[in-house]
């Protein structure tokens, strides 16, 4: 019979983990590529979207807030003569209601250090309907507009800007139209009248340029003597401009009148116009009675006797005849 071996019970000292080897030569670091590349691709992605956030400011096709301070509304000689309080209102409560839906036009005047940094081209009803709500509610929200910024090639192209917008929002008077003619070319913006209304309504019939040129006659003459000039329609308005060119001496004589008399209303001005345009009638001379002296002949026949048959007279008593007859 065979002999049965023994096992003895495995030694725990075999079973631990074998000792850690050292080297003097440290193991290579994995190599940063990725890491690299991300923090590359990050970064040139930020730049990226830096410069295109740039790029779109500068170009006009990112709104951005600016407060009204900042804001220099006389930039360009406006071409509203005044406020109209009845379309003010309706635009005041809808930006009260609704916040301000249409971006105003502005353009950098960087690095102009003295006064506000952005010039107003278009928008200045709206920056006035804010100031109004502001000083009202000293709500921060109407303390800043939102705006575009421009880069109008020159002077005339803002100009054309705000006269665009005016046209499409409420159309402007023949006379506030003639007016940014004259205001434009004292800027410099155009060399004469006849560039400055070729160039800011080129879309206008050449009718109406013609219009708007007699009105640049009565601004010449009339500016500041006027109180309500958005009042001269353009049927007066033509005859008071032919009026003026025909008479040299008109201009100063109805300054006067105006400043003497001070109409508080545009329906009193009207009037005041309208007289001092009418030309004097003679007066008529005094009618003498003459006496015309009815004979009758017979009962078919009958003679008139007196100065006052004369031609004329029995011209209009054949008229009446034949009148008669029909």
């Amino acid at each position: 019979m065979a002999k049965r071996k023994r096992l003895t019970p495995a030694n725990p000292m075999f079973l631990e983990p074998a000792p850690e080897t050292k080297s003097a030569v440290a193991a290579p670091l994995r190599a940063p590529i990725a890491d690299v590349a991300r923090e590359a691709s990050a970064t040139a992605a930020a730049e990226e979207m830096a410069h295109s956030m740039a790029q779109a400011r500068a170009q006009g096709r990112m709104v951005i807030a600016v407060p009204l301070a900042q804001i220099r509304r006389d930039h360009l000689t406006r071409d509203r003569v005044t406020v109209d309080e009845d379309d003010m209102a309706p635009l005041i409560e809808s930006l009260r209601a609704r916040g301000q839906q249409t971006p105003v036009d502005l353009v950098d005047l960087w690095p102009n250090k003295d006064g506000p940094r952005y010039g107003l081209i278009s928008g200045w009803r709206r920056c006035l309907a804010l100031e109004r709500l502001h000083a009202e509610t000293g709500e921060a929200q109407f303390a800043e507009v939102l705006a575009l910024l421009r880069r109008p090639q020159d002077s005339s192209a803002a100009y054309v800007a705000m006269i665009e917008e005016n046209e499409i929002r409420a159309g402007l008077s023949y006379y506030e139209r003639a007016r940014i003619v004259l205001r434009a070319v004292e800027a410099g913006a155009f060399a004469d009248a006849g560039a400055a209304l070729r160039g800011l309504f080129a879309s206008a019939s050449r009718a109406k340029r013609s219009k708007i040129g007699s009105f640049t006659t009565i601004v010449s003459a009339l500016d500041g003597a006027l109180q309500f000039p958005r009042a001269l329609g353009e049927r007066q308005g033509l005859a008071l401009a032919q009026a003026l060119e025909a008479d040299a001496g008109l201009a100063a004589k109805l300054a006067a009148t105006l400043r003497r008399e001070a109409p508080e209303t545009a329906e009193a001005e009207l009037a005041l116009l309208r007289s001092t345009l009418q030309p004097a009638r003679p007066d008529r001379p005094k009618s003498h009675p003459v006496s015309v002296q009815v004979v009758r002949r017979s009962n078919r026949e009958v003679s008139l006797i007196g100065e006052a048959v004369d031609e004329a007279f029995l011209k209009d008593l054949e008229a009446w005849i034949a009148k008669r007859r029909v």
